[in-house]
């Protein structure tokens, strides 16, 4: 019997294997399959642990077509930053859904970062005006980033700002995206500072409340929100849920633990039918995206395990052509 290799691949060869712009097609497909019922995606497992601050989750998907199952454990511990730590670790495994042969085991933190910020550059092609320029940021950490580098893939930027209630980490998020992106970015004073004139908002923090008012949106504005994971917790004004066009990356998941929506829901402000088309729809020509210029879209995603099988799948695919990772015996 042969000894079966599998390949680790650390976060550096992830984001190698995986460009921002491969990226975002593959999360376009992978969100198409979702809604045609191509994959098979349980919801996830939450497991707080409150006695050291912290959350797990257990995310596991498996593709009808690819051939691929995946298991992503990830943690996200709030005290991490004292601790001079990441909020989020993450791990994980590529199975092959044929043979159930363990194929590669991979850093899930960058992945999730990536693939975070891919699913936003999908939301953004397919919702944000075509002649958007400019991007507010909230929030300066790894999701952060990722969100205004797939943006940047996918409309021809101008200029960006970040605010953060860090002020360090919003100076520090300001020279080094400057430097990658080859744009300016600042860091804004005030959350109302931070929207002036922009075109899409990305929102990647781990605030409990609002990040910004409604009323200091422009019109036509784009938002993609990413950070908020639980009923009760919430980046987005409801007043802003209420008047913007709602598409969300998968149905069941957003009612069950988007506190952006539920709290809304709660409030008897909207209700689920407020949502107007999973990403994935849009991306069939199922539903209809922006309708006018003038039009509020708002992207809301908890992020669904699919989505790591879809990166996890084309890194292992583009490090074997390229030669990355360390292969071990098994």
């Amino acid at each position: 019997m042969s000894r079966t290799k599998l390949l680790f691949l650390s976060a550096d060869d992830a984001r190698r294997a995986l460009p921002m712009p491969d990226a975002v097609e593959a999360m376009k497909q992978a969100f198409a399959e979702l809604s045609a019922g191509q994959a098979i995606v349980p919801q996830r497992i939450h497991m707080p642990l409150p006695h050291a601050g912290g959350d797990v989750l257990f995310m596991p998907a498996a593709g009808i077509d690819a051939g691929q199952i995946s298991m992503k454990i990830i943690t996200l511990f709030e005290g991490n930053h004292a601790k001079g730590l990441p909020f989020i670790h993450a791990l994980i495994v590529l199975v092959d859904g044929l043979d159930g042969r363990p194929l590669a085991i991979m850093d899930g933190a960058m992945i999730t970062a990536i693939r975070t910020g891919a699913a936003s550059g999908a939301a953004t092609d397919l919702l944000a005006r075509a002649n958007s320029e400019t991007v507010a940021v909230f929030g300066a950490g790894i999701q952060a980033q990722t969100q205004l580098e797939a943006v940047c893939a996918v409309r021809p930027i101008v200029r960006a700002s970040v605010f953060d209630s860090n002020t360090l980490a919003a100076m520090e998020f300001e020279t080094e995206m400057s430097e990658r992106l080859g744009i300016p970015v600042t860091a804004a004073s005030s959350a109302r500072a931070n929207l002036a004139e922009a075109d899409i908002v990305c929102t990647a923090t781990t605030s409990e409340t609002p990040v910004f008012d409604d009323a200091d949106l422009t019109p036509g504005v784009h938002i993609n929100a990413v950070g908020s994971y639980k009923p009760l917790v919430r980046e987005i004004p409801s007043e802003t849920v209420v008047r913007a066009r709602l598409v969300v990356d998968e149905t069941t998941a957003i009612l069950e633990e988007a506190g952006d929506l539920l709290i809304p829901i709660n409030e008897g402000l909207i209700g689920p039918s407020h949502i107007c088309a999973e990403l994935g729809q849009i991306v069939s020509g199922d539903k209809t995206g922006r309708r006018n210029d003038d039009e509020v879209t708002l992207f809301k995603s908890v992020g669904i395990a699919i989505q790591d099988l879809a990166a996890a799948g084309r890194i292992l695919t583009n490090a074997r052509r390229d030669g990355l990772g360390t292969e071990l015996d098994f």
